[in-house]
């Protein structure tokens, strides 16, 4: 096993594939994209799905390896939600590289087709002027430009945009796909995890495989190469399970003094409310003892309190109400006021 080499290089990058086929959980996108590779036929592309499931990294992947290392600053624009991307930006930026014609001379073995790639992730965030601005730029030059658009919603890319597209949506990865990646990091970097905590670092990162590793690499500098579940709850800054079934205890005892001086306590250790919301789901979707109707009800109360921290209210007062209408909900007391 190599020996734990401090590196200033994100593991995320670090461990970033280079090539389409090293795409983790990604089958169909990876055959579509590798017979693309051989026929360097390729149409516009629209990646969609949670973060961190290897949108960018594919899209990244595939521009390699049509262009190679010499011809990929030249042929590959890559903009993302840190850069302006205004229709005015559309209209001369984009516009003025998608409009520069390529030849087809092959190097190094590359396919190197005779158009360019221009890469908008995160473009679910893109206004829909500068969006509609990009129809035109599409049909007018897609002889010698073909555009990747990368982004978790696909409902905020507008239709004319997305019906230009090959559509491919990006699964969540599964844990045993996450524990293979993380396990073959852990070898690399000469770490040590068990069973407990590779199942944890799953649960925290639901799928998202960019933030496992960014986990990994923090627990490894704080707490060196043997990591415990403990060590990754205390990074990831998710809620210890303890703390989320004491909150349903206090609830299931039925005494609102009970749930207040919970709440309390947990508004006085600092942890997030919304975190402790999904955990406080996960709970009650998963407990045996809840009754389906009481289940709808709290499960009705979580959305609501959730968006209203979203909209900046008191984190106290929504974990209040919310504790106080799971208290309601497993008693069976009517809903609202009674006079």
């Amino acid at each position: 096993m190599a020996p734990l080499i401090p590196s200033s290089q994100p593991w995320v990058e670090k461990y970033r594939p280079r090539q389409v086929k090293d795409v983790a959980h990604q089958e169909e996108v990876v055959r579509v994209l590798t017979n693309t590779l051989q026929t360097a036929d390729l149409p516009h592309m629209l990646f969609y799905g949670p973060p961190g499931t290897g949108k960018t990294t594919t899209a990244l992947a595939i521009a390699y390896q049509l262009y190679g290392p010499e011809l990929y600053k030249s042929r590959v624009l890559e903009l993302n939600a840190s850069d302006e991307r205004g229709i005015n930006v559309v209209r001369t930026k984009i516009k003025d590289f998608a409009a520069v014609a390529v030849g087809t001379a092959r190097k190094g073995g590359y396919p190197c087709p005779p158009y360019k790639i221009i890469i908008l992730d995160e473009a679910d965030s893109m206004t829909e002027d500068a969006q509609n601005a990009l129809r035109r730029t599409m049909e007018t030059y897609s002889k010698v430009t073909r555009f990747f658009f990368i982004c978790n919603y696909i409902s905020r890319i507008i239709e004319p945009l997305a019906s230009r597209c090959a559509k491919f949506r990006f699964k969540p990865l599964s844990e045993d796909v996450m524990t293979n990646r993380i396990l073959h990091i852990c070898h690399e970097e000469g770490l040590t995890l068990d069973a407990q905590a590779l199942s944890t670092l799953s649960a925290i990162c639901q799928g998202d495989l960019r933030r496992a590793i960014t986990y990994l690499q923090s627990a490894a500098r704080l707490f060196g190469s043997s990591i415990s579940s403990t060590d990754l709850i205390s990074v990831s800054g998710a809620i210890p399970e303890d703390i989320v079934k004491s909150l349903l205890g206090a609830c299931k005892s039925g005494e609102f003094d009970v749930a207040n001086k919970e709440v309390s306590s947990i508004i006085a250790d600092g942890y997030p409310v919304s975190q402790l919301l999904s955990q406080f789901l996960d709970v009650i979707v998963n407990a045996d003892d809840i009754p389906d109707e009481q289940k709808a009800r709290i499960c009705k109360k979580l959305g609501e309190a959730d968006k209203c921290l979203v909209d900046g209210a008191d984190e106290y007062l929504q974990l209040l109400d919310m504790a106080s209408e799971t208290i309601r909900a497993l008693f069976n007391i009517p809903q609202g006021l009674v006079f």
